[in-house]
């Protein structure tokens, strides 16, 4: 496929499928396409066991597909690479390497000089606000910390596409909303393509340019986010949001003020653990 200078992400009838212990087939991603513009922050939002990460580790190149295709910049993804870091739920910075050598680890990988990996790695330690603790451990680390260095990571590595699997599920409001907008500001400084998966759509309305829900598999709103930034809990409460947030829910069946929906059998599409 060539290269679509307004294009830097295309799903084209994406299919994802497994077969189950028992013999039964798991959906997972169901003809799913889309187009995704250079710059644009992406949130996937859906129910757990929707999709939403098959989604993203398809992108990654970690999960293969079983129809259609994903391109990024052109090419058709086919494993994993560089091009495409992620930054996980669980905390994947390496526990035996300072907060600097976790940094430099993707630069090390791609063969940069050390002097050079040393400068880029610094200049995103301080970008993240963890100057002062460059030769710390990360057990030495709070949590919030941790995904301080992992983003670090995922910038230096230079990428022009971001991937997050709930990187900030397992952390409190306030170091959650704290790292928003450590995020957002790098984010504008460095305006790269950002793929954010959450469940919480509170975050979702902070962060992005644009909604994918995902319910059984399937791409069913793909909403774009007009509201001005920053996104205040003023600009939040803004007519449109409101009803950003109720088409939302109520495409994955919950109203509010209502029981969320039961799930109906055969039970929706699974994810990998």
């Amino acid at each position: 496929m060539s290269k679509d200078s307004d294009t830097i992400v295309r799903f084209d009838a994406v299919h994802c499928s497994s077969q189950h212990r028992d013999g039964s087939t798991v959906r997972a991603l169901r003809d799913v396409s889309f187009d995704v513009s250079p710059g644009e922050f992406v949130c996937i939002l859906g129910r757990s066991g929707g999709g939403k990460t098959t989604l993203l580790r398809t992108l990654a190149g970690l999960q293969s597909v079983t129809g259609g295709s994903v391109v990024v910049a052109g090419t058709r993804v086919q494993g994993p690479g560089s091009d495409r870091p992620m930054v996980f739920q669980q905390d994947t910075v390496f526990p035996w390497m300072h907060v600097r050598d976790n940094v430099e680890f993707p630069l090390r990988v791609k063969g940069v000089p050390r002097r050079e990996r040393r400068a880029t790695a610094d200049r995103w330690i301080e970008a993240v606000g963890l100057s002062k603790f460059a030769e710390s451990w990360p057990r030495e680390l709070s949590g919030g910390m941790r995904k301080r260095v992992a983003l670090a990571a995922v910038l230096a590595a230079g990428a022009d596409v971001w991937l997050m699997d709930e990187p900030f599920g397992s952390l409190d409001y306030f170091t959650r909303r704290g790292l928003h907008d450590v995020l957002l500001e790098l984010w504008r400084e460095e305006p790269k393509t950002v793929f954010f998966v959450t469940h919480d759509i509170e975050e979702a309305l902070i962060l992005a340019d644009r909604i994918l829900v995902i319910s059984q598999g399937r791409l069913i709103e793909d909403l774009p986010v007009p509201l001005p930034r920053p996104r205040s809990e003023e600009v939040r409460a803004l007519p449109e949001a409101v009803e950003l947030q109720r088409a939302i829910l109520e495409s994955l069946g919950v109203g509010i003020g209502a029981e969320p929906a039961r799930a109906q059998t055969p039970a929706p599409a699974r994810e990998p653990a």
